[in-house]
């Protein structure tokens, strides 16, 4: 697997992934309904266009799904447990249709696991920038990680 062990986390490490997604409508419209969000800032296009914005405005719990779901080829892809947690959520700019989104995620801390000796938690902070760099996204997420399996 891709992914990293525990014991192959450094506090400071800094991954700067290479997959990138530009939004559609398509995207923000299945997922805003899949989670029975109508609200019309998602999906009205009419509506959206009185606003401050002018136009619909990308879902972001989509936004912060695909900053995380981006990172985890090169982190915890098949050696994570679970998550944990999330904090700091924030959305400091708009993301719209047609926006190209990448993910950069740095390893803030990590210690080993109290009650499960084969296990560890990793605590990530991760950014999403759009097209013109701007951030658009950025938490805190604590994972539960395997550790190395003994030879």
């Amino acid at each position: 697997m891709a992914g990293l062990y525990f014991e192959e986390f450094e506090v400071g490490r800094e991954f700067h992934h290479e997959f990138s997604r530009t939004v559609t409508e398509m995207d923000n419209t299945m997922f805003s309904l899949l989670t029975m969000n109508p609200q019309p800032l998602h999906l009205d296009a009419h509506f959206s266009e009185k606003t401050e914005f002018g136009q619909r405005l990308f879902n972001s719990l989509y936004t912060l799904g695909i900053m995380i779901g981006m990172s985890v080829y090169d982190t915890t892809l098949g050696t994570t447990v679970g998550n944990l947690g999330m904090t700091d959520v924030k959305f400091p700019k708009p993301v719209f249709h047609g926006d190209t989104l990448r993910a950069h995620t740095k390893i803030i801390g990590k210690r080993a696991s109290k009650s499960r000796p084969t296990q560890g938690i990793v605590e990530f902070e991760h950014t999403m920038t759009n097209q013109r760099g701007e951030v658009v996204a950025s938490c805190r997420r604590t994972g539960l990680m395997h550790c190395k399996p003994k030879a």
